[in-house]
């Protein structure tokens, strides 16, 4: 063979092999692959059944009791528990603060009308009401035949008074969380009273201020101490204008005490004090005629009668 001819053999021998190595070849037998295909069950397979879920009743509350006693007059308090259920408590339309236990404390200003409404919402949706009774009470009242000054305060004077005003106000909307409005208490000294709540004169049919609180005069120099427990929220040894040396304790849910005048304070702003504890000494800072303790309460913005607290005094 010539080259040429050699050449064609080889280049057609190549070929062959090419096509032989594209063809495709089965692995097996088309029976064999078929025996080896999972098998598809004609049997529908079952959804999961939904899970029962039971919800129990909400259990009904029980009917609406307001259980309280206390002093219902004017200048006086209740102190009892509210309703099951109770999620909010007014007072007419005042805001109540409760315990975890429902317990609370509410009260009466000077002024109060005849009639008290306690409203409880509950949990349920529903509303309660109590109409409570407030008696009137005589007040100790002086008729002038003078006129009533006229003029007011001067500009310089309130340019001192306003800030004493503001801290007077933002000490007493404080709640420190204390629970003295639920002892029963004590007189914070004693000696003779010189002025009582609620008093006030009438100038010439014009009534003036009437008294805010219950002054006590044993004094100069005696100790008065804390008529339950509380928590500093106002101390000023500098003085204010009005009342001098000034402290107020917060009692807790709204109630606090106030006590002016005094020579000496012996607790600060931030101190937590116990009942019977010294808070200072009797004196006659400010505008005082002599010395003397002058002690009054509030309740949210309801002036009370301190001693509608204590009772009367023995033993002074």
């Amino acid at each position: 063979m010539t080259a040429r001819t050699l050449s064609r053999v080889a280049g057609a021998a190549a070929m062959a092999g090419m096509i032989a190595a594209c063809a495709v070849v089965p692995e097996s037998e088309p029976g064999d692959a078929a025996a080896r295909a999972p098998e598809v069950s004609a049997t529908p397979v079952p959804l999961p059944r939904p899970i029962d879920v039971t919800y129990p009743e909400q259990q009904a509350l029980p009917p609406a009791r307001f259980a309280y006693d206390g002093e219902m007059t004017q200048g006086g308090w209740i102190r009892g528990t509210a309703p099951v259920g109770t999620d909010t408590l007014e007072l007419n339309g005042v805001g109540v603060p409760m315990g975890e236990d429902g317990s609370f404390l509410a009260a009466f200003d000077r002024d109060a009308g005849p009639v008290a409404t306690l409203v409880a919402k509950r949990s349920d949706g529903s509303t309660a009401s109590e109409a409570i009774a407030i008696s009137p009470r005589d007040w100790r009242i002086e008729r002038v035949n003078i006129a009533r000054s006229s003029g007011g305060p001067s500009a310089a004077f309130m340019r001192i008074r306003r800030p004493e005003l503001e801290r007077i106000g933002t000490a007493r909307a404080r709640d420190t969380g204390s629970t003295g409005w639920r002892q029963d208490f004590i007189w914070p000294a004693k000696g003779r009273i010189s002025g009582v709540f609620g008093s006030q004169r009438i100038y010439r049919g014009e009534p003036g201020s009437y008294h805010s609180g219950i002054d006590i005069a044993p004094g100069a120099g005696v100790p008065f101490v804390a008529p339950a427990d509380g928590t500093v929220v106002l101390a000023a040894p500098e003085g204010f204008s009005l009342e001098g040396q000034l402290l107020i304790l917060d009692h807790g849910h709204g109630l606090n005490s106030a006590f002016l005048h005094a020579q000496r304070l012996d607790v600060k702003e931030g101190d937590i004090v116990r009942q019977g504890q010294q808070l200072g000494t009797i004196g006659s800072s400010g505008r005082a005629t002599g010395p003397h303790l002058h002690w009054s309460m509030k309740w949210k913005d309801a002036r009370l009668d301190p001693i509608l607290f204590t009772g009367p005094m023995t033993g002074g």
